[in-house]
């Protein structure tokens, strides 16, 4: 397994992923926001690769606004991070959070954070498992006012 960072030509591959863990979004849409986090200078986005392709990806950036929990700026932010379920449970996502903590750490960040969903048992798992501490639970709400 290689973990290397993305550049501009894996953009489609990394789309290709995000939407396996984002379906619910547009391809072109997301292909413009990898297209932005792969060449932002805040923003980078790094893939696990076996001899056949990508097999995961992780998305990190910086973070300049207050970020629950967190008592410094910036901070490193783990924005998604997916694998493919025959390479899970194997260190890949170990992996690429590592990649993510040290290019958030040579952008000078002390911190690294993230978030998911308060049901998404998997990722709370894995973000205890990886050496996170949970900072919060929140319920967000909003309301058309049209």
């Amino acid at each position: 397994m290689r973990i290397r960072r993305a550049e501009i030509p894996d953009a489609s591959a990394v789309t290709d992923l995000a939407l396996l863990l984002w379906p619910e979004n547009d391809p072109q849409s997301l292909l413009a926001d990898m297209l932005a986090c792969i060449g932002g200078a805040d923003s980078a986005v790094f893939l696990a690769e076996e001899a056949g392709g990508p097999v995961a990806f992780a998305q990190c950036q910086l973070r300049h606004d207050y970020v629950e929990g967190t008592n410094r700026r910036p901070v490193g932010y783990l924005e998604g991070i997916y694998v493919r379920e025959p390479h899970r449970r194997t260190g890949v996502a170990r992996a690429l959070l590592a990649a993510c903590v040290e290019w958030s750490r040579s952008h000078g960040c002390t911190q690294f954070a993230s978030d998911c969903e308060l049901d998404n048992t998997q990722s709370i798992a894995f973000h205890l498992g990886a050496g996170f501490q949970e900072a919060n639970r929140l319920v967000c709400f909003v309301k058309d006012i049209l």
